[in-house]
């Protein structure tokens, strides 16, 4: 069973997490305990940890994977070992008892055709989009939180072909991509070792000969490596970054990546994020369904 090794610290959510068709599990400070499922949030009163439970059992898995959770470090993010994850904050960030998050992905076998069928998407646009991952244009997906951007990253990954290397960059591993040539890093911010950070991890990936590069989510100063990536050359790029619209996280990507440019002007690094993505596509939760809402072909002039 894949949530073996944290099932006996978490034992009042036990059938939570054995429940395939739950995908996301929500401990709050308060104590109260939300789940996702078929795309609607709802409490579950019934159920509850007791006092200090939570904390001594996060305490426990976080060891167990090599990491730190404690005052001074009291933040996790790890993967489990089905690649489900499992998001942590403890006092003092938040109050009275610690905040939990496990995301179990139990969409990660999706196909271009369940996403079809499901309405996330149009036959017309899956063929543009699949298209366009073919031919190698760089693309870049946008939303919101649990707007379903890893699950259309990881359908449209599969449209690479099979010759090609792929390097995957996460900070904590979400995509699950079965293709032959395959290595995924991930970066290591809160572990009892050496920090590497996201842009660190993706400047070391660079020498490793990648045909395509695949990163989990934009959010920070690896935005400016990223982008000069893509201006040396490398075609068939894929990533993930928060935005409220296509337009809205071009403008995002530019943001993030002016923060590692050196001073250069933003209206200079918008210009080089639209010379280098080819396309943006924004997908939307829209009450239980997630769907996308636009597929821009960006154009520089």
């Amino acid at each position: 069973m894949s949530f073996d090794i944290i099932i006996p610290f978490l034992k009042p959510i036990e059938s939570l997490l054995l429940n395939e068709t739950i995908s996301e599990i929500m401990v709050n400070p308060d104590g109260s305990i939300w789940i996702e499922e078929a795309g609607r949030v709802q409490p579950l009163p019934d159920v509850r940890f007791e006092k200090d439970a939570l904390a001594t059992g996060l305490e426990v898995i976080a060891n167990k994977f090599g990491k730190k959770l404690d005052a001074d470090s009291p933040i996790l993010n790890l993967r489990l070992p089905d690649g489900s994850r499992m998001a942590a904050m403890i006092p003092p960030v938040v109050n009275p008892n610690p905040m939990m998050t496990i995301r179990k992905f139990t969409a990660r076998n999706f196909t271009i055709h369940d996403l079809i069928e499901r309405k996330t998407l149009t036959e017309a646009q899956a063929k543009t989009l699949a298209d366009a991952v073919r031919r190698g244009d760089n693309l870049l997906i946008s939303g919101a939180t649990s707007s379903g951007k890893t699950t259309l990253a990881n359908v449209l990954a599969g449209f690479i072909p099979e010759r090609d290397r792929i390097l995957i960059l996460e900070d904590v591993a979400e995509l699950s991509i079965r293709k032959p040539h395959v290595i995924s890093a991930e970066a290591q911010l809160d572990t009892h070792k050496s920090q590497i950070g996201f842009a660190d991890l993706l400047k070391a990936a660079l020498r490793h000969r990648p045909d395509r590069i695949i990163v989990g989510e934009i959010r920070g100063l690896e935005a400016r490596v990223f982008l000069d990536a893509l201006n040396t050359g490398h075609r068939g790029s894929l990533t993930t970054i928060h935005a409220n619209s296509a337009e809205d996280a071009l403008r995002r990507l530019a943001q993030l990546a002016m923060r590692g440019s050196g001073g250069v002007h933003l209206r200079d690094v918008e210009d080089e994020c639209r010379r280098s993505i080819d396309m943006v596509t924004h997908v939307a939760k829209q009450y239980e369904w997630r769907r996308i809402t636009e597929i821009k072909a960006v154009a520089f002039d």
